[in-house]
């Protein structure tokens, strides 16, 4: 069986060609390379983190593959609240000095940009006839 590299395989899946989808999965990412530092004995913070960060990808990708524009904003609205969840997470990361206040501002600016462009998916979804 041969492997392709991610870049060699045709994008499959409609949601794959949003921007959102790929910043949140950009996102997740960072968040995993990043908790694989935090000390022993915050497995907790470093569980919920990644959990979080993935959850808003995870969303995008199954509100999209839902049939009618109320499911699709639902798992949207999800991925807005896993967005909501990663704030204070951070600020505990950044207050316990797991992470550098530069990059703690990096990731709220990737949050906020996020946030922006999947509440434009919603205002859009809202927008469009059934």
């Amino acid at each position: 069986m041969l492997f392709r590299s991610q870049k060699e395989n045709a994008v499959a899946f409609a949601f794959e060609k949003l921007n959102v989808y790929q910043k949140s999965v950009n996102f997740a990412d960072e968040i995993c390379s990043l908790t694989s530092s935090f000390p022993r004995g915050y497995y907790f913070l470093v569980d919920q983190l990644n959990r979080a960060s993935l959850s808003i990808s995870a969303n995008i990708a199954e509100g999209n593959g839902r049939f009618t524009k109320a499911d699709r904003k639902n798992f949207f609205i999800i991925a807005r609240g896993s967005i909501q969840e990663c704030v204070p997470l951070l600020e505990l990361a950044v207050r316990r000095k797991f992470i550098e206040l530069d990059a703690h501002q990096m990731l709220r600016n990737n949050l906020e940009e996020i946030a922006k462009m999947l509440s434009g998916l919603i205002n859009g979804l809202e927008k469009r006839k059934s």
